[in-house]
């Protein structure tokens, strides 16, 4: 065959002796039926993919896994040893037809134990016999009140079988018995594909894998005593010792953090190469007049909190500022000194905020710190979903004509109706209840790129992942204006205690008797509709609702003389504006609300929070809500009131709030238990995160030392232009869908 011959003839690419690369195609790679299973259950399209599949654990011959807490419903695989193997018949199929049977293996960890079932597979009592030790692969099953694996899938471990065993082929021989001196990876998988084939996958696939570029510089790599990256793939999937997988994994985490660093330095290096209007107070502006009426100090913090932002708009590249700081810290009257810069300018600012409640608590709010002179200048104006038609003309007009310096929002503000004359600075206040879609939204309706203030209280798990990361710059506001009277905060264990029920409403009407007020809060409005044909689960918890709580409070002896009024989300924007005023006037002394209190709203006299069902909310939640109470001269304090058995997480969640005032501390918390969420994408917490070996929570160093040596490294070279291999780990790691959300940030 000529050589032209050869280079017209397609090859069949299962035959092409070529290495593979990170980047190759895996349909090109696995036969059709596993490429399909890899991309469907995990989204795994290149052999880069497929080796970024790292294993959760590692197990070892000998070692028997807890069978003890398996969760339901989830496949799962576990290494254990065979008690026993029974074999019943139970019937014919049909006449003349052969028997079914039904074979029960128990196996063991040595603590407890797991009945695993197969059906018509009779000669199992032949291959699996006591004392044998393999890997058990399926979903777990509830059978007679008792857990079980159901059809699960099998591999004996090589030595504690009859070495002539047919479960195992002698393809398979020689790497299985390399289990008795080697960790074996234990990998995330499905029903549909086990722990131990996605493992010979990855053999397979790195005994075809070529030379492997390595995207950490060699001098970066050798100061670290990092591993090379080919052999870190090859040690954490392939490890002999356990100290070589974790010098792979230490490698690799390292690298994941300098790669996810350098993409956020990138991303930060083109914000802050972006041109915006310099925004600077001028003298005798309202910035000065402002400060010059302000009847008391600002704290340190926001001394330099305020210093900070007033430098960064002054430039010309847009500011991109997180402001995190304590509940009642003074976040509010920082951000509005921002506002009255850009005004100064001649331009707007637009406040974010994520219920209607706290939009109009805000514009009243800042309406009175203002001042009658200075508000009727500024004419701060409130646009939300629910105004009537008249006024929210009258709003749309202010705000597109650039009367209205201060607009103050929901929603509403990211409406194509909603247009602005100078659009220069942008605060987004409790940002984790907004998506990246409807801060860019906002942003969109700037000539330039506007300014970016994000406030928050207290981070959740991807604003502190952010943060670490380093895609905003940030400011703390630790310290509380003086003057401020401590929160008291309990926990009403009504699992141990049903009794102390009592006593939360006795401790309200005193506090009602010495003049203060009380907010109440349920997880619910009303009790739960049954769909038809929707059966009544008795063991489930019941809710409490506002409208059951209401009524029964009403009832109440020590309370029946006070007013007591709801406040939820289902009422309309004026009955929700009118309660809160009523509140804030003192002519309601008790507010059975939802969670629409939970951030901003202020009453100096509200003394008392009961949070009901407490283990229904989140630790940003009980802080949020906690901090609504103790804003004035009289003292707070919250009784978190819960049904959560001792040493239940949600039980430890609530503790630890009732410990600590500290919303950092509580911030860490969170993390920990709710994990960083998707660091890169659209998902605010859980499990989604799209980190494969690096935790927010636990390698803060880690992350630490990479974004100094991303800021080092892209300093002289953003676009990565001299080191190829970073530039492609940096594409490689990062999809459409992630940069988009990175550049909306």
């Amino acid at each position: 065959m000529t050589g032209s011959d050869a280079a017209a003839t397609p090859r069949d690419p299962f035959d092409d002796p070529a290495p593979l690369g990170l980047d190759s195609p895996l349909r090109l790679v696995l036969p059709a039926g596993p490429a399909t299973v890899l991309a469907k259950a995990f989204g795994m399209a290149t052999v880069g993919d497929l080796l970024s599949h790292y294993p959760r654990r590692y197990a070892r011959r000998g070692e028997l896994t807890t069978l003890a807490e398996l969760p339901l419903d989830e496949a799962v695989t576990v290494l254990a040893e065979v008690i026993s193997v029974t074999v019943q018949d139970y019937g014919r199929a049909q006449p003349g037809k052969k028997a079914l049977h039904r074979t029960k293996v128990v196996i063991s960890d040595g603590n407890g134990i797991l009945p695993l079932t197969f059906f018509n597979k009779p000669w199992l009592i032949k291959t699996l016999r006591p004392g044998m030790r393999g890997m058990f692969s399926g979903k777990v099953t509830v059978f007679n009140k008792a857990r079980q694996l159901a059809q699960p899938d099998y591999q004996i471990v090589p030595g504690s079988d009859d070495p002539m065993d047919a479960t195992i082929s002698p393809a398979d021989a020689a790497e299985a018995r390399l289990w008795g001196q080697r960790p074996i990876p234990i990998y995330p998988a499905t029903a549909a594909m086990t722990s131990w084939q996605i493992a010979k996958i990855i053999v397979d696939v790195l005994g075809k894998l070529g030379p492997v570029d390595d995207p950490i510089p060699e001098q970066m790599r050798l100061e670290r005593s990092l591993l090379g990256h080919r052999d870190a793939l090859t040690l954490i999937h392939r490890p002999v010792t356990d100290e070589e997988w974790n010098a792979a994994r230490a490698t690799l985490r390292f690298t994941e953090a300098f790669v996810l660093q350098c993409v956020l330095v990138q991303q930060h290096t083109e914000h802050r190469a972006l041109r915006t209007r310099s925004r600077q107070p001028v003298p005798g502006g309202y910035l000065e007049r402002f400060d010059a009426a302000l009847p008391f100090a600002l704290t340190v913090d926001q001394e330099i909190t305020g210093a900070e932002i007033l430098r960064d708009i002054a430039l010309t590249a847009p500011m991109n500022r997180l402001v995190q700081g304590e509940v009642g810290s003074g976040k509010t009257v920082v951000a509005l000194r921002a506002m009255l810069a850009v005004a100064d300018s001649g331009g707007q600012a637009a406040l974010l905020a994520p219920t209607e409640v706290l939009a109009g608590q805000h514009l009243r709010s800042i309406a009175r710190i203002l001042g009658p002179d200075l508000a009727a200048e500024l004419m701060p104006t409130l646009l939300t979903g629910q105004l009537p038609v008249a006024e929210r003309r009258k709003a749309l007009l202010r705000t597109v004509s650039g009367q209205a310096r201060i607009v103050i929002g929901t929603h509403a503000l990211l409406s194509d109706t909603v247009g602005f004359f100078d659009l220069g600075l942008v605060v987004i206040d409790e940002q984790h209840r907004f998506g990246v879609d409807q801060r860019e939204a906002l942003r969109q309706k700037a000539e330039l790129p506007p300014h970016v203030l994000v406030l928050t209280a207290t981070p959740i798990p991807r604003t502190i992942a952010m943060t670490v990361f380093g895609d905003l710059d940030v400011s703390t506001i630790a310290m509380l204006p003086s003057g401020r009277p401590g929160i008291e905060s309990f926990v009403v264990p009504l699992d141990e205690k049903p009794a102390w029920v009592v006593r939360v409403w006795q401790r309200v009407s005193e506090e009602l008797a010495l003049g203060r007020q009380c907010f109440v809060v349920c997880p619910a409005i009303a009790p739960k509709k049954l769909e038809q044909g929707e059966e009544i689960d008795f063991d489930a918890t019941p809710m409490t609702t506002v409208d059951e709580l209401l009524a029964e409070l009403r009832r109440h002896p020590l309370l029946k003389s006070a007013r007591i009024e709801p406040l939820h989300g289902a009422m309309s924007a004026d009955e929700k504006d009118a309660t809160m005023q009523a509140f804030a006037a003192g002519d309601v002394q008790v507010l059975v609300a939802t969670t629409v209190i939970e951030v901003g709203v202020d009453v100096p006299n509200a003394s008392v929070m009961v949070v009901m069902d407490a283990h229904r909310f989140g630790v940003s939640q009980l802080h949020q809500l906690r901090g609504r109470v103790g804003r004035g001269g009289v003292p707070g304090l919250c009784l978190l009131v819960t049904a959560a058995p001792t040493g239940s997480p949600a039980r430890e969640r609530i503790e630890a709030v009732a410990k600590t005032l500290d919303g950092f501390v509580l911030a860490q918390v969170d993390l920990e238990q709710r994990q960083e969420g998707d660091v890169l994408g659209r998902f605010q917490s859980g499990g989604q995160s799209s980190l494969r070996l690096l935790r927010v929570a636990t390698d803060g160093d880690i992350i630490a030392d990479a974004r100094t040596a991303a800021r080092d490294l892209i300093g002289g070279d953003p676009e990565l232009r001299t080191m190829p291999a970073l530039r492609a780990a940096v594409r490689r790691r990062l999809d459409d869908s992630e940069r988009a959300a990175l550049s909306k940030g």
